[in-house]
């Protein structure tokens, strides 16, 4: 069966009944965010695709236009090909597709909350580290029973503050259980988040 992004899945080694969707930052892989997985939701399955969108060589989940600037068709089109490619990956697989935990990283964090917005029935939670609003003017609605965790920088120079708050304020308008973690650093992932991630899963 021919799918719409190339990937790698990992089964559960548990009987956890996730499934983690790793989802890379610019210029990863679908190699980039497995370990990550494997620490934060030990033994469960991971499926971390690559994304199909390449900005001067590095895979990207959507188009943008520049820094903070997104094609916002381009973000609807690829969360409903990944909306139909977690079903296809979950049949193919043998995973709970109503199971599926999104985390991801930057541009993977963005196409996460974006394709809950839009998805709601695919995803069961979401992780979305240094994530920033991609539809301002969505009303977001079918979010009761999600559970997000959005952890944010304080000092994130491409994500303002304001911007990370308006995000955690819109899920929670659609009925999201939203956690805002907010840690001391700019862009980067810290240890103290991976536990905090760990924990809350």
């Amino acid at each position: 069966m021919s799918m719409e992004f190339v990937h790698r899945f990992l089964p559960a080694t548990s009987d956890e009944p996730r499934t983690l969707l790793m989802l890379h930052g610019t210029g990863g892989d679908e190699n980039d965010l497995v370990p990550l997985g494997q620490s934060i939701l030990p033994g469960a399955a991971i499926l971390s695709p690559r994304g199909r969108i390449l900005e001067d060589g590095m895979p990207r989940f959507f188009r943008r236009f520049q820094e903070g600037v997104f094609d916002l068709d381009s973000i609807k089109e690829e969360s409903d090909a990944l909306a139909r490619f977690l079903v296809e990956a979950a049949n193919e697989h043998a995973f709970d597709a109503t199971q599926i935990v999104a985390v991801g990283f930057s541009n993977g964090a963005n196409i996460a909350h974006s394709l809950l917005l839009l998805h709601p029935d695919s995803l069961s939670e979401v992780v979305a580290i240094r994530s920033m609003t991609t539809f301002p003017d969505f009303k977001a609605a079918g979010l009761a029973g999600k559970r997000v965790f959005l952890a944010s920088g304080k000092a994130d120079p491409i994500v303002p503050n304001a911007d990370a708050a308006f995000l955690a304020d819109q899920l929670k308008s659609g009925g999201a259980d939203v956690t805002h973690y907010w840690v001391d650093a700019g862009h980067n992932l810290t240890r103290g988040e991976i536990d905090a991630i760990r924990d809350w899963l």
